[in-house]
């Protein structure tokens, strides 16, 4: 009697539950992207990140990068920010991403998410002397940070051989992999397997897939993993190559089978160093859009307002990516991101006078100013 009670309770109680309402279905919005001149945030400045990635969580486009202000781009104030935007038009600067680093150099900023843990979880290169090079990671429990570093000195199956710039792939079965540079294999450029929680490495890595070479991104299309890079690119003015690597694995083996972004003379079509390529919630589908950094193209000669150039990617339905067309501004239709909440208060990265701030550019050998060599932090 009692359990045929309890059975009536339970499917009167059932009966008075009012269902999930199902998901609100994505809006979509058609946009246009200018590869000719800067980006700005809604406070009116140019958007400054570099050599980082872009993002889509929780219904917002994220742009990671490096800020170099007025500096050089080899000093101690170098820093990792974050802008935020429903369109990939209009950004919004949400502050600065580590929390508490230790003095040195930083470059390339990579932040995926771990849906097994529910964290946030940021890669990059850092340089306690340059080029003394080591990868750190770090943690967040939203997208903006600030990140707190888990280990400055990851340890991956190259780390004797000091590790250069890379970036985070996550594959569908939620398996991360990081490609990165190695400095001390005449840079050498790796892809290892990260462990589940995407904090440290499992040892398992690739083969070289070339040397001489830099600023790795991974994806894939369909049943094929991409790795695109190309040659070292001092912060150069006329840009590098895009080397397309193929694989049915994600620790390959890979073979080469294009550069998409040099010509019949071998000098690249777009004057950009690749920095990622970016999967970008469309309405007919995932679109890749790949992007580089155009070092030297700001008017004002301000590092930290050098442009960026996106452009998407095509891919033949034999699996060749198509090469790169110069393309000044182009037009897609992406999901609609949400509105920005009010902003909290920014997360500043202190600065500091640079200990030991270098005097001549490693890139084009002319002496720098105390403002260039970051140790004058007036402006």
């Amino acid at each position: 009697m009692v359990l045929r009670w309890f059975r009536i309770a339970a499917l009167l109680f059932a009966a008075t539950v009012v269902p999930h309402a199902p998901a609100q279905k994505p809006s979509y919005t058609s946009v246009t992207i200018h590869n000719d001149k800067p980006r700005y945030d809604s406070k009116g400045a140019i958007v400054d990140a570099h050599d980082g990635n872009l993002q889509f969580f929780n219904g917002r486009y994220y742009l990671y990068g490096t800020a170099y202000g007025r500096t050089a781009g080899f000093s101690i104030n170098n820093r990792f920010r974050t802008y935020s935007s429903a369109d990939l038009v209009h950004w919004d600067y949400e502050g600065e991403l580590l929390k508490a680093p230790t003095d040195g150099v930083y470059y390339r900023p990579s932040v995926v998410y771990n849906a097994a843990t529910r964290k946030y979880i940021l890669w990059y290169n850092w340089y306690p002397k340059l080029w003394n090079g080591q990868v750190g990671v770090a943690t967040s429990d939203t997208p903006t940070g600030p990140f707190t570093i888990i280990d400055s000195n990851v340890h991956l199956s190259q780390a004797a051989d000091h590790p250069g710039d890379g970036s985070l792939f996550v594959d569908q079965d939620k398996n991360a992999y990081f490609v990165y540079t190695v400095i001390g294999q005449d840079h050498a450029i790796r892809v290892e397997k990260l462990a589940g929680d995407y904090l440290s490495s499992t040892g398992e890595t690739s083969q070289i897939l070339a040397k001489g070479c830099e600023a790795p991104s991974m994806f894939r299309h369909d049943n094929d993993y991409f790795v695109l890079f190309d040659s070292t690119c001092c912060f150069c003015a006329k840009g590098s190559g895009a080397r397309v690597f193929k694989s049915s694995s994600p620790l390959g083996p890979y073979t080469q089978i294009a550069n998409i972004n040099r010509d019949a003379k071998n000098d690249p079509v777009i004057h950009g160093q690749q920095t990622y390529v970016a999967t970008l919630p469309s309405e007919h589908g995932p679109v890749l859009m790949w992007m580089a950094d155009r070092w030297g193209s700001r008017p004002d000669h301000i590092k930290g307002h050098d442009f960026q150039y996106w452009l998407p990617l095509e891919i033949s339905a034999e699996g060749n990516i198509h090469p790169l067309t110069d393309t000044k501004e182009w037009s897609l239709t992406i999901e609609a991101g949400k509105k920005l909440l009010p902003h909290k208060k920014l997360y500043a990265w202190p600065q500091k006078p640079d200990p030991n701030p270098i005097t001549i550019d490693p890139c084009t050998k002319a002496p720098l100013s105390p403002t260039e060599a970051g140790a004058d932090l007036s402006q």
